[in-house]
């Protein structure tokens, strides 16, 4: 039974409590007994949603809070949030920790560039420990390898990526001390699940590439790539490396021990990344690989392309970069796909390269979710694309913060109502919190704020992040939840979240899916983080 029947059975369902959600409430649950129309006639919008009384309460409850920012920003910490399918994890650590491990590496610090180098520290460069005692530095490194205090009207685009070249030194030596600090920042923000992006077996990967060289036909650079193994041994070296990480992560979170930090209850996947400025046998040698990857690896479970999109050799590779990801995808048809497409904004590129590059990873490369997604309106037909992904369900990863910084798009001029409208699902992310200084209960906050959006479309964009995260299994809901609402399948209709489950049907369903378990936990945290709010 969904939690709105199940509180029906105590208490009236309120359908015109917040007033009306309007036609933007596209993540939306309609009521359990409805049936899901036929694709072929489904609104693009849904009818608003109907709010149970718990739901009516909760969001009073965050109404009045809007002029109380410390119990607001309670409200948000403890409210359910699915997942982050939207993170790189070099990203997403605090400057201070990355600061901290530089300095326990004795890393050192050129003092023109704040750069991070390997040791011994020579002429220009003092040790990344000084930090620990010397305040100014450290205040300077914190403002070098992130977003913190960065003048309003400055480069955010070129500040934001040039970090990553100032702390790469420092994050390429622990990735599981880096996944140990975001998979606890995670759990705190009441998260259950994360998608994080690596670059798996990078060296080997370069040096394959160079082996194997460049043919522009794909099938036979294929070939080549797998000739005599070659392609399987880099698997079995990013393998190797994601034991070593995994190890590694359960010995800083003491995992199976009784000191273990909330993080080891987190359920982690990676995507591999693909740097896109790259030559183009090593991006395809770096898909390919991701892809193999994900099908030889259950910790793995996608590829994606990184780096600027607006750099010149991205802007000029962009339409083979998308042929490249189409014709794996007819190799390794089990590894899924996202991609950064339209990470571009007027005046950041020539209006020409605004034209297509979401829809050429939505019809090209036939891309599962879009990463970002800000230049929609101003590519050709946009609205055929935007009711493309609606009808594939191909959705949006939304990382405000990171938008506003790098792009200095934010507000009305954001698509984020246009994808809405238009049926898209979308889910919220954090996308590089670390060097951005947020964590998701901010993005979630900016999107209440900014959008006026109630506790129940708040509660559907949680779910989202759960239903449209690469996790194996079935989905606890009916078809398309964005457009026909989030209703559970038959199988778990009569039960109750927070409490046993009774019916064999339901919990063969949660035994065999590690997504349907994941959905069904959260909406245990939805029925106690409402009932704590008065709901």
């Amino acid at each position: 039974m969904s939690l709105q029947r199940r509180n029906a059975l105590r208490r009236r369902v309120v359908p015109a409590a917040l007033g009306t959600l309007g036609v933007l409430s596209l993540l939306s649950a309609l009521p359990a007994a409805a049936q899901p129309a036929p694709a072929e006639h489904r609104p693009a919008v849904p009818p608003p949603r109907q709010v149970t009384a718990a739901e009516a309460r909760t969001d009073a409850r965050l109404r009045s809070l809007r002029d109380r920012p410390a119990a607001l920003r309670a409200f948000f910490r403890q409210l359910p949030k699915g997942g982050d399918l939207h993170n790189h994890l070099s990203g997403a650590v605090s400057t201070e920790y990355l600061i901290e491990l530089a300095a326990e590496d004795g890393l050192c610090v050129d003092t023109a560039t704040l750069t991070a180098l390997a040791p011994p520290c020579g002429a220009g460069t003092r040790p990344a420990a000084d930090a620990r005692t010397d305040r100014a530095f450290h205040d300077a490194l914190v403002r070098a390898w992130s977003m913190q205090d960065f003048p309003p009207g400055g480069n955010g685009h070129d500040h934001f990526f040039d970090t990553f070249g100032k702390f790469g030194e420092v994050t390429w030596r622990h990735r599981g001390k880096l996944l140990a600090e975001v998979a606890d920042t995670a759990v705190r923000d009441n998260q259950f699940y994360l998608e994080t992006m690596v670059s798996p077996a990078s060296e080997g990967a370069k040096n394959l590439a160079a082996q194997v060289g460049w043919d522009d036909d794909l099938a036979v650079l294929h070939r080549r790539l797998v000739a005599d193994g070659k392609l399987d041994e880099l698997v079995a070296e990013a393998r190797r490396e994601a034991d070593d990480g995994d190890a590694e992560f359960r010995a800083a979170e003491h995992c199976g021990t009784p000191q273990a930090r909330p993080g080891c209850g987190l359920a982690v996947r990676w995507i591999s990344q693909a740097s896109r400025g790259s030559s183009p046998e090593r991006v395809f040698t770096q898909l390919a690989l991701g892809m193999r990857l994900a099908e030889a690896d259950p910790r793995f479970v996608a590829v994606n392309l990184v780096q600027p999109e607006d750099w010149d050799s991205s802007l000029r590779n962009y339409t083979l970069q998308m042929r490249m990801v189409g014709y794996l995808r007819t190799q390794y048809p089990k590894a899924h796909v996202s991609l950064h497409a339209g990470e571009l904004w007027p005046g950041l590129v020539k209006p020409e390269d605004l034209r297509f590059h979401i829809g050429q990873a939505v019809d090209v490369a036939r891309t599962e979710r879009v990463g970002h997604g800000v230049d929609l309106v101003h590519e050709d037909d946009w609205r055929r694309t935007a009711r493309t992904m609606a009808d594939r369900e191909v959705a949006v990863e939304v990382p405000f913060s990171s938008n506003a910084q790098i792009l200095g798009v934010k507000g009305a001029d954001h698509p984020f109502t246009t994808y809405r409208r238009h049926g898209v699902p979308v889910v919220l992310s954090t996308d590089d919190p670390g060097v951005s200084r947020i964590d998701i209960s901010h993005e979630y906050r900016y999107a209440a704020a900014t959008y006026g959006l109630r506790y129940p479309e708040l509660k559907d964009l949680a779910r989202a992040s759960l239903e449209y995260a690469f996790l194996p299994g079935a989905s606890l809901w009916q078809d398309h939840p964005t457009t026909t609402g989030y209703r559970p399948v038959a199988a778990c209709r009569s039960e109750h979240p927070g409490l046993p489950v009774r019916g064999a049907s339901c919990r063969h369903l949660l035994a065999q899916s590690a997504k349907a378990r994941l959905e069904w936990r959260q909406e245990a945290a939805f029925t106690a983080f409402e009932q704590a709010q008065g709901g």
